[in-house]
């Protein structure tokens, strides 16, 4: 299979011209339309936004911006479609971040729990003060006191492999960015569970949110993958991150408990200092900070999904690109000044040739050059 899951139809671009028919969902399960005018943002910055986005990154698939709850523009890179179920590659880590969140309001698990406590028999035959020292919250931040990653190979027993590896440093001291630790996390889930980070989300975040037919591959011991693997649509993720900018609720219901929501999206710990790079703005429980007050999960070749709590928008994006920072640069460069705080008069002929240069999108050939 593609691991884009391409769908080779023409670009779907659910865009109205009339502001009352876009304010009504386009079924029980998707987000509701508008304008961006009736939302308060520029259609005409947006516009220059995807246009130099379609210019410069090499390539992008999708787009969605949702600005007070509402869609208010949404392309594909054809041969992409909203229908495309994409990989999410690590944006999947946060979606684990929620298992577990959801695990320890059950009370069935918390974040000061040692690791050692769940796999007393892949434990090495002699472990290390650090080994034993590390929590549940140190896989959640990226800390667990390895100086890289551990690699499993394909006949290894992962989560061994994991807590056979050497542990210099004290966890929660030093962040390293680290699949395996969000993997053992699923692992986790799934030995207090009796269920697959899928299989448990499925009745608690995604059926409520209306996400269909997910997909998630697992390790050879049958474990969910967890920091990578995810396959969903590109509304799909506009909806995880609105749930999370509404702290969790959905439709009046409390799906994530606001707690975890904020501890998760707030800063955890220090990844920096990069001032100028949104990878050292610090990290949370598998989510990223920003600058400009924003967080986000993401995952390689360009996958985002960015919460702006002070604009009150998502935004979403599939892409398939070698300069990911690039693509962070440009929303904070082009499209934040297209927000505004109140409602803008309406400009059918800005959102009619906005909707025009999003019909001509087309994703360009084969992967980044390097």
């Amino acid at each position: 299979m593609n691991i884009y899951s391409i769908t080779p139809l023409a670009i779907i671009l659910s865009l109205a011209i009339n502001s009352s028919a876009w304010a009504q969902p386009k079924s029980d399960n998707s987000l509701p339309r508008s304008t961006p005018e009736a939302q308060g943002v520029s259609s005409a910055i947006i516009q220059a936004f995807i246009e130099a986005a379609d210019k410069e990154i090499n390539t992008m698939h999708s787009f969605m911006l949702v600005r007070h709850g509402h869609v208010i523009a949404e392309c594909w890179w054809s041969p992409q479609t909203s229908e495309t179920s994409h990989i999410l590659n690590s944006l999947s880590k946060s979606f684990t971040s929620t298992a577990v969140g959801l695990v320890v309001a059950e009370g069935k698990l918390s974040v000061e729990d040692p690791v050692l406590k769940f796999f007393p028999d892949l434990a090495p035959a002699e472990t290390s003060e650090n080994l034993k020292a590390m929590k549940v919250k140190d896989l959640l931040t990226m800390s667990t006191g390895h100086d890289k990653e551990p690699k499993p190979g394909p006949q290894d027993i992962w989560v061994k492999t994991f807590l056979a590896h050497p542990v210099p440093h004290k966890p929660g001291t030093k962040f390293v960015y680290n699949s395996q630790a969000t993997y053992t996390l699923s692992a986790i889930v799934q030995k207090v569970t009796g269920k697959t980070v899928l299989e448990y989300l499925q009745p608690r975040l995604f059926e409520p949110l209306g996400i269909k037919n997910p997909t998630w591959g697992t390790s050879p011991q049958g474990i969910t993958l967890g920091g990578w693997g995810l396959f969903i649509t590109t509304e799909d993720i506009a909806k995880f991150g609105q749930l999370y900018l509404q702290k969790g609720k959905w439709n009046g219901k409390q799906l994530v408990p606001q707690d975890w929501v904020e501890a998760a999206t707030g800063k955890q710990v220090e990844n920096g200092p990069k001032p100028n790079s949104d990878w050292g703005q610090g990290y949370g429980y598998q989510f990223w900070q920003c600058r400009h007050g924003a967080y986000r999960g993401d995952g390689a070749s360009g996958q985002f999904c960015i919460v702006l709590p002070e604009q009150d928008a998502v935004i979403a994006i599939t892409a398939h690109t070698g300069n990911m920072q690039a693509q962070l640069t440009l929303i904070w460069d082009k499209l934040l000044p297209a927000f505004n705080a109140k409602e803008l008069e309406v400009n059918k002929a800005a959102q009619e040739k906005m909707k025009q240069a999003f019909a001509n999108l087309k994703a360009k050939e084969g992967p980044p050059k390097k």
